[in-house]
């Protein structure tokens, strides 16, 4: 760990003035407000705090005012200090309150089962969260682009006599523009807003349908839960290969720019979202079989969640 008392062997020089508000950057002085606020709860001088963290208390001083820019280590080291985690000394809403900090210990070294339980428990009880009464009658494919969604799941809806719902396009309808434009024009945030408007009209307007959702919708909470709560929901898989394959043969060259690293972020993309696909009702692996025999099981395995003759 780097030694940074050097300058404790003589007197420490002032700390930076606090200066005017509008000269600090928002982030450090939320930051330093935060520091200051840890350590008086924690009933704690400055000095014993910069000695805990091995800092001098010049820097400490400066870091509350909101003037240190201070590396990530030495926020490591005063979050130690200080005895809270260091998603609290950086500001972390699920760290904002006491209650947070309260529900964070009941569920903190819980079993994957035991979150899922508590989850569903408390979408159940908040207002608004509790599941439809229509989830059965909506069926949601999840999973990454290239999985089949919206081949398969034109099929199903034509299958069940209901309406098929692509909710991509719905996101290009609402913005008038498409996928791409948006991002660019407007960034993934933006994106994301879209995607969650066109979910809940989706929902609202359709009591029974299938939809197929973007792949990356499981990257917001706020859709990902209301899906979940909402509809039936299968996870479409397929391996990296297929997905390339039939992302390519869509007309979506870009992929092949560069096709090896293109590959890879692939494989590092399925692997981050396997965990939250996984939360699907159903899953089937459209890789395994041709598309004929792949309908059929997603035929027989949806008709029999809803309680249809196969």
């Amino acid at each position: 760990m780097p030694n940074l008392t050097a300058d404790r062997a003589r007197p420490a020089p002032a700390p930076t003035a606090p200066g005017k508000p509008e000269d600090k950057h928002p982030f450090l002085a939320a930051l330093g407000e935060r520091a200051r606020a840890l350590r008086a709860r924690r009933g704690m001088t400055r000095k014993a705090v910069a000695t805990a963290a091995d800092v001098s208390e010049r820097h400490l001083a400066n870091l509350e005012y909101g003037t240190g820019n201070v590396s990530i280590l030495v926020l490591l080291q005063l979050s130690q200090a200080l005895h809270c985690s260091l998603a609290e000394l950086l500001g972390d809403v699920t760290t904002s309150s006491p209650e947070w900090l309260l529900i964070r210990e009941l569920l903190s070294s819980r079993d994957e089962a035991t979150l899922q339980r508590a989850r569903l428990a408390l979408g159940q009880w908040l207002d608004g969260a509790a599941p439809s009464a229509n989830r059965q009658r909506r069926i949601a494919l999840v999973g990454l682009r290239g999985a089949g969604k919206s081949t398969l799941g034109a099929l199903l809806a034509e299958d069940l006599g209901m309406p098929f719902v692509e909710l991509s396009r719905e996101v290009e309808k609402l913005a008038g523009c498409n996928t791409a434009e948006i991002q660019a024009l407007y960034g993934m945030n933006a994106y994301r807003r879209y995607e969650r408007r066109a979910l809940d009209e989706a929902l609202l307007k359709h009591p029974e349908a299938v939809l197929a959702t973007p792949g990356g919708l499981v990257s917001d909470p706020a859709s990902f839960n209301r899906l979940l709560t909402q509809c039936t929901s299968i996870w479409l898989q397929a391996d990296a290969e297929d997905h390339m394959a039939r992302v390519t043969a869509q007309g979506d060259l870009r992929p092949m720019a560069a096709s090896a690293e293109a590959m890879q972020d692939l494989r590092s993309i399925l692997a981050g979202r396997a965990a939250f696909y996984s939360k699907a009702d159903l899953q089937l692996n459209t890789s395994a079989q041709p598309l004929t025999q792949t309908f059929a099981a997603l035929r027989q395995r949806v008709r029999q969640a809803l309680g249809m003759a196969v």
